[in-house]
């Protein structure tokens, strides 16, 4: 299910009931399930930002991982659409539908946009996303876009975007050829400086950042693999420029294909946050409210038909055990921001 300060959505299959009208902070029991609306930041609404990640144009086979048996390889059936579209043209659909059919302020495409690197299949992720969003979408490069011999789009290595009431700062942790991320100490004295700034402008202007792979933290739970997240010493230098800029309130990333949630000592309740992936189980995209005194993430589920009938199939992956994976709790999905220096 997903939660917000003002509804609910629940899934049972292939069936969906969005439940609207909540009030925020509030307890309620549904469907059989009680939980509790998201308590509303203090203010006006001032933006709202959206963000997809691990989209993959061009793949053709799910749940396959070169050199190991991790279960079932599903394919979309035989003259189907590829199910990267289907997922991707439904969570378009759905973002382009948010503040009554406006749109968000920004799209943030995290990283791992294509397959292979291939300029066809950033053609297509173009294709699908460039329409709606025009100048409102931004991309970073993922490992998967970045090859060692090329790569699908450039994109710098930093950038600020700003949006009512609060900044975002992307980040390109993608090195050629590389299934691990990086962030250089030209880009970490970027976003220090950023911080800093931001801060003297308006000590409680929120910035967000974002890149696509996640900071390490060395905590219970988390991959190993050395290709699953930022490099141990840049994860280390990362948590150091949050630890002393308190307007940073999150880093946000992809790549892991699972809903997740982290913290380091030395930032205490900072997040540090993974969405799942858009193109299969739970077909993720987030929404970050933004208001005056705080922000919200919101996690979606892609819920159009075709989408939630292909992210169902999507359970059987890893012997059925990917959904205990990918979906996260819901703590790890729907969450309220620290506020500056909070």
């Amino acid at each position: 299910m997903t939660v917000s300060d003002d509804g609910a959505v629940f899934f049972r299959g292939t069936e969906v009931d969005v439940v609207e009208g909540l009030a925020p902070d509030r307890p309620y029991e549904l469907h059989g399930v009680a939980f509790a609306t998201l308590p509303r930041p203090p203010g006006a609404r001032l933006a709202t930002v959206a963000t997809v990640n691990d989209v993959h144009f061009g793949e053709v086979e799910c749940g396959r991982v070169d050199g190991a048996d991790v279960g079932p390889v599903l394919t979309a059936a035989e003259g189907a659409d590829p199910y990267p579209e289907v997922m991707n043209r439904a969570a378009a659909a759905e973002i382009a539908a948010l503040c009554g059919g406006r749109g968000p302020d920004a799209l943030v495409a995290k990283g791992d946009l294509t397959a292979d690197g291939r300029p066809e299949e950033y053609a297509a992720f173009e294709a699908c996303y460039r329409p709606p969003f025009g100048e409102r979408l931004h991309v970073v490069l993922g490992n998967h876009d970045n090859q060692a011999d090329h790569r699908a789009f450039d994109c710098p290595p930093v950038r600020r975007i700003d949006v009512p009431g609060a900044v975002l700062a992307v980040l390109d942790t993608s090195r050629p050829g590389e299934g691990g991320g990086r962030l250089s100490a030209e880009q970490l004295d970027w976003l220090d400086a950023l911080a800093a700034e931001v801060a003297a402008d308006d000590p409680a202007r929120p910035v967000l950042a974002f890149g696509h792979h996640p900071c390490l933290t060395g905590l219970p739970g988390e991959w190993t693999d050395a290709g699953a997240h930022l490099d141990p010493v840049d994860s280390g230098a990362l948590a150091a420029v949050l630890a002393c800029r308190p307007s940073i309130v999150g880093w946000f990333a992809g790549h892991t294909h699972r809903n997740r949630v982290g913290h380091r000592p030395e930032t205490g309740p900072l997040p540090y946050v993974e969405v799942a992936a858009t193109k299969d189980f739970p077909g993720s995209w987030a929404e970050y409210r933004v208001f005056e005194g705080g922000v919200l993430q919101v996690h979606h589920r892609v819920a159009a038909p075709a989408a939630v009938a292909w992210s169902e199939e999507c359970r059987a992956l890893v012997f059925g055990l990917y959904p205990r994976y990918a979906l996260g709790d819901l703590a790890d999905r729907c969450f309220a921001l620290p506020t500056p220096g909070g």
